[in-house]
Protein backbone atom coordinates (compact mmCIF):
# COMPACT_ATOMS: atom_id res chain seq x y z
CA UNK A 1 0.00 0.00 0.00
CA UNK A 2 1.26 3.18 -1.02
CA UNK A 3 2.57 5.75 1.82
CA UNK A 4 -0.31 9.11 1.60
CA UNK A 5 1.43 11.04 4.27
CA UNK A 6 4.38 11.31 1.54
CA UNK A 7 1.75 12.16 -1.15
CA UNK A 8 0.30 14.53 1.24
CA UNK A 9 3.31 16.39 2.05
CA UNK A 10 4.37 16.34 -1.91
CA UNK A 11 1.21 17.90 -2.76
CA UNK A 12 1.93 20.71 0.11
CA UNK A 13 5.24 21.06 -1.65
CA UNK A 14 3.72 22.52 -4.51
CA UNK A 15 0.59 24.03 -3.88
CA UNK A 16 1.57 27.36 -3.74
CA UNK A 17 2.99 26.64 -7.21
CA UNK A 18 -0.21 25.38 -8.19
CA UNK A 19 -2.01 27.50 -6.95
CA UNK A 20 0.34 30.44 -8.90
CA UNK A 21 -0.58 28.38 -12.54
CA UNK A 22 -4.15 27.94 -11.68
CA UNK A 23 -5.59 31.69 -12.37
CA UNK A 24 -6.16 32.85 -16.16
CA UNK A 25 -4.37 36.23 -15.48
CA UNK A 26 -0.95 34.78 -14.37
CA UNK A 27 -1.43 32.46 -17.47
CA UNK A 28 -1.41 35.23 -19.65
CA UNK A 29 1.58 36.89 -17.48
CA UNK A 30 3.74 33.43 -17.88
CA UNK A 31 2.53 33.50 -21.60
CA UNK A 32 3.59 36.94 -22.19
CA UNK A 33 6.80 36.60 -20.82
CA UNK A 34 7.83 33.34 -22.32
CA UNK A 35 7.02 34.84 -25.75
CA UNK A 36 9.36 38.09 -24.67
CA UNK A 37 11.67 35.22 -24.32
CA UNK A 38 14.40 37.43 -22.77
CA UNK A 39 16.44 37.18 -19.93
CA UNK A 40 16.93 41.57 -19.46
CA UNK A 41 13.17 40.94 -18.52
CA UNK A 42 9.60 43.51 -19.77
CA UNK A 43 8.53 46.05 -17.46
CA UNK A 44 4.61 45.80 -16.21
CA UNK A 45 3.48 48.37 -19.24
CA UNK A 46 4.00 45.34 -21.67
CA UNK A 47 1.89 42.97 -19.05
CA UNK A 48 -0.58 45.64 -19.04
CA UNK A 49 -0.96 45.96 -22.66
CA UNK A 50 -1.19 41.86 -23.30
CA UNK A 51 -3.45 41.01 -19.91
CA UNK A 52 -5.25 44.15 -20.19
CA UNK A 53 -5.02 44.68 -16.76
CA UNK A 54 -4.05 47.50 -14.47
CA UNK A 55 -0.82 47.80 -12.81
CA UNK A 56 -1.78 47.55 -9.57
CA UNK A 57 -3.38 43.68 -10.61
CA UNK A 58 -0.71 43.03 -12.38
CA UNK A 59 1.85 43.96 -9.48
CA UNK A 60 -0.62 41.18 -7.37
CA UNK A 61 -0.31 38.50 -10.08
CA UNK A 62 3.35 38.79 -10.34
CA UNK A 63 3.76 38.95 -6.04
CA UNK A 64 1.77 35.51 -6.29
CA UNK A 65 4.05 33.82 -9.36
CA UNK A 66 7.50 35.78 -7.50
CA UNK A 67 6.15 33.46 -4.23
CA UNK A 68 6.02 30.96 -6.17
CA UNK A 69 9.25 30.77 -7.79
CA UNK A 70 8.22 31.37 -11.20
CA UNK A 71 8.58 34.85 -11.75
CA UNK A 72 11.94 37.22 -10.68
CA UNK A 73 12.65 40.74 -11.40
CA UNK A 74 15.81 42.88 -11.53
CA UNK A 75 16.09 46.71 -10.96
CA UNK A 76 17.34 49.16 -13.40
CA UNK A 77 17.35 52.34 -11.93
CA UNK A 78 13.43 53.16 -10.89
CA UNK A 79 12.70 50.31 -12.93
CA UNK A 80 11.70 46.61 -12.43
CA UNK A 81 12.58 44.08 -15.23
CA UNK A 82 10.22 40.74 -15.07
CA UNK A 83 11.34 37.26 -16.46
CA UNK A 84 10.50 34.11 -15.72
CA UNK A 85 13.18 31.89 -13.38
CA UNK A 86 15.51 29.87 -14.69
CA UNK A 87 15.15 27.41 -11.67
CA UNK A 88 13.24 24.73 -12.54
CA UNK A 89 12.56 22.98 -9.43
CA UNK A 90 8.84 23.27 -8.49
CA UNK A 91 8.32 22.11 -12.00
CA UNK A 92 10.54 19.00 -10.74
CA UNK A 93 8.82 18.58 -7.92
CA UNK A 94 5.83 18.96 -9.63
CA UNK A 95 6.54 16.25 -12.34
CA UNK A 96 7.96 13.33 -9.21
CA UNK A 97 4.56 13.96 -7.48
CA UNK A 98 2.63 13.45 -11.10
CA UNK A 99 4.82 10.63 -11.50
CA UNK A 100 3.94 8.69 -8.29
CA UNK A 101 0.32 9.29 -8.37
CA UNK A 102 0.36 8.04 -11.75
CA UNK A 103 2.19 4.84 -10.23
CA UNK A 104 -0.22 4.76 -8.17
CA UNK A 105 -3.25 5.12 -10.27
CA UNK A 106 -1.41 2.49 -12.53
CA UNK A 107 -0.81 -0.62 -9.98
CA UNK A 108 -4.40 0.06 -9.11
CA UNK A 109 -6.33 -0.35 -12.35
CA UNK A 110 -3.98 -3.68 -12.80
CA UNK A 111 -5.60 -5.29 -9.62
Amino acid sequence: MPNYSNLKQDLEEVSDFLLALGNENRQAIIIRLLEENSCTGIQIDKLTAATNLSRPAISHHLKVLKDAKIVDYHKNGTKNFYYLKHDVSEITKLQDFLTKVTKIMTKEQKQ
